[in-house]
């Protein structure tokens, strides 16, 4: 999945996070992480980011997670959407997303 335009999923409320995916020219993934709970949860965070965007095939873009407190589940999904909006992705294989987490 290529990343064609910045998009965004998710909020800033409590519980909940805010990625931000965008194009990037290096062939890396680069996350800006800002979480009041980076200390203890952020390498977990970063995991859970990079890992999603591997399974979508995704191997270069910028991402800027705002953290409130977000469970994995959570993260995921919004980290899904987002990288879904940035691809301008037509339709969502969800048979294969469903077989993610079982």
């Amino acid at each position: 999945m290529n990343i064609n335009k910045e998009a965004v999923a998710g909020t800033v409320e409590s519980s909940d996070i805010m990625i931000t995916i965008a194009p990037n020219n290096d062939e890396t993934i680069a996350i800006d992480l800002q979480s009041s709970v980076e200390d203890q949860f952020g390498k977990q965070i970063r995991q859970v980011i990079t890992e999603t965007l591997e399974k979508l095939d995704i191997q270069q873009c910028k991402v800027t997670a705002v953290d409130q407190g977000a469970l994995d589940c959570t993260i995921q999904a919004r980290t899904l959407a987002a990288a879904y909006r940035a691809s301008d992705a037509e339709s969502v294989n969800w048979k294969e997303l469903a077989t993610w987490n079982a």
